[in-house]
């Protein structure tokens, strides 16, 4: 019976490359398929590692497209980015409101980005400064993370080294699984820090204050003079920290922004990981000059206590010598006393 598939002997047929005197005849390829054979395995060679998740997405305890997990994961970052961060306790406000009361910030904070651009100034943080409403539960749960959860190791410790002749690559590789349950992850929102956040016994704190609906206003830096300019405008108390003035800002007054304002309440601040009350947040935002300012306070405090301490060695040292040389003095009168006369 012919075959099904129709062939092409020309295509098929091998030429012989030396030529001899026997005739030529037409050699046919086989229907059947070949194999071919698998290379040897190199004991002293181990297969190159696989990364078996994106080097960015680590595999997370819970969901990551759930929106309480990126919320947790968004808090961890405001809270490690952030070492100013300013607590409100909001009753219900409206998005009108919001939306006028940072525009009034955007505001004033541009003016003091004018004022220190014109002084020669070049660290300018106004565009960073940011006012936004958080959810308690998950933004305390990343508070514990952030302050309580502190891993030994990283991921990337367990790697092969780059000069390993066993592996097939020199790909940094973290030796873990795909699981979510390996013990090896020590992110965010890996097991650990979840059994970290559930840990009720835990208590920061900024856990008092973290009750009933909030909002955050974050500092890229800790800038005295901005947070006066921001205080000015959310928390006004004069004589320090005036509001502005109708004439020179008459839409601060409009009745959007003055109801928004009254529903606003100072709960203090969390300042380089330390916690203050409103007044320590106002002392903080009083200091005169700014940083620069407590610089120059700070050298002024330090040289007085050089200058004391020198003073004091001097006046010890004076004191011996006086009261050797008077010693001495007393002693060459005695002998002249003592000495007979001629």
């Amino acid at each position: 019976m012919p075959p099904r598939i129709r062939l092409r002997p020309h295509a098929l047929r091998l030429r012989i490359a030396a030529p001899s005197s026997s005739p030529l005849c037409a050699t046919y390829a086989s229907l059947a398929t070949a194999t071919t054979p698998a290379p040897s395995i190199d004991p002293t060679r181990a297969a190159a590692p696989i990364l078996r998740y994106p080097p960015t997405q680590p595999p997370s305890h819970k969901p990551p497209e759930v929106r309480k997990t990126q919320l947790h994961r968004t808090y961890q970052s405001v809270l490690k980015s952030s070492p100013l961060i300013l607590l409100f306790q909001h009753n219900n406000v409206k998005a009108v409101e919001w939306m006028s009361i940072r525009r009034e910030l955007a505001t004033a904070l541009r003016k003091l980005d004018a004022e220190r651009a014109k002084n020669g100034h070049e660290d300018l943080i106004g565009d960073q400064i940011k006012f936004q409403v958080i959810t308690t539960n998950i933004f305390a749960s990343a508070l514990r993370v952030v302050e309580f959860f502190k891993p030994e190791e990283n991921t990337m410790d367990r790697v092969q080294h780059s000069t390993d002749p066993r592996t097939a690559t020199s790909a940094q590789i973290p030796q873990t699984s795909n699981s979510p349950e390996d013990e090896a992850f020590k992110h965010g929102l890996s097991k650990r820090a979840w059994e970290v956040a559930s840990n009720r016994k835990l208590k920061s704190e900024l856990e008092p204050l973290l009750s009933g609906p909030l909002a955050i206003l974050t500092f890229p830096d800790v800038s005295p003079q901005y947070l006066k300019a921001v205080l000015s405008i959310v928390a006004p108390s004069p004589p320090n920290f005036p509001a502005p003035k109708r004439k020179a800002n008459p839409s601060y007054f409009e009745p959007e922004v003055q109801s928004g304002l009254q529903k606003l309440m100072l709960l203090g601040a969390r300042v380089e990981g330390k916690v203050f009350d409103t007044e320590g947040t106002r002392w903080v935002g009083g200091i005169d000059g700014g940083i620069d300012g407590l610089r120059a306070q700070l050298v002024h405090m330090l040289q007085g206590v050089g200058g004391a301490l020198t003073g004091a060695l001097e006046g010890a040292s004076k004191s011996l010598y006086f009261t050797v040389e008077g010693r001495r003095m007393d002693m060459e009168e005695k002998a002249k006393d003592d000495k007979p006369a001629e």
